[in-house]
């Protein structure tokens, strides 16, 4: 009766733990997707706006806004892109490691841009922006190549998959169309087949003289 009620006190145990790992796995999901739509949400946001300043602000100020743009855009694409691509290709996981070392120059860049944007001294954003656009260039160059050689890696694929399955495919189909009548069983022994006789034969031998009288005594 002891044996019993442990063993029921532990099924109930490993069924408590069991959805106390559950519980606590599904919190950190759910707190991962939010802060995930938050940081879109944002993300968005404050693009909507840099695209704003960026005409709304002609000068040094503008071009800040461009610039940070144009920095925001790159690594954003290229982190979807290569992160999207890089679950079904391990070959991939180098280019993703290069891009969070690019992602954290890309980042020190667009606080620096942000900072600057609130700068009152013109003169002094004027001066800095030849430097800046340069930085800029470079890291947006470094993204795109990633991004660039991640889609021709990607239709690469696709193409010879492409190509693998229509030679399968016309195999396939020759074959379908490949068939052969089904052989004619050869003739077997049988019965013998009897001597064809002309119509006529045997009403003449029968009617030849003597036919069917019995033999006249000597």
């Amino acid at each position: 009766m002891d044996v019993a009620v442990a063993v029921i006190l532990l099924l109930f145990a490993s069924f408590l733990a069991l959805g106390v790992v559950a519980a606590v796995k599904t919190a950190r999901a759910v707190k991962r997707g939010v802060e995930r739509t938050s940081i879109e949400a944002r993300r968005m946001v404050e693009d909507t706006g840099l695209k704003a300043r960026r005409y709304s602000r002609p000068g040094p100020a503008g071009k800040l806004a461009e610039l940070r743009l144009a920095l925001r855009t790159s690594v954003a694409s290229t982190g979807e892109a290569l992160e999207g691509q890089a679950a079904v290709d391990p070959s991939l996981s180098e280019a993703v490691a290069l891009l969070s070392r690019l992602r954290s120059h890309a980042q020190e860049l667009d606080a620096e841009l942000r900072l600057l944007e609130r700068e009152p001294d013109r003169a002094r954003i004027a001066a800095r922006i030849g430097e800046l656009e340069e930085r800029t260039r470079r890291i947006t160059h470094s993204a795109d190549s990633l991004r660039w050689a991640a889609q021709d890696r990607a239709r690469r694929f696709a193409d010879d998959d492409l190509a693998a399955l229509g030679r399968d495919i016309d195999l396939e189909a020759g074959a379908l169309r490949h068939w052969a009548p089904a052989a004619l069983p050869e003739p077997g022994p049988g019965p013998a087949a009897e001597p064809h006789i002309q119509p006529g034969a045997r009403r003449e031998r029968t009617s030849e003289p003597g036919a069917g009288q019995p033999p006249k005594a000597l």
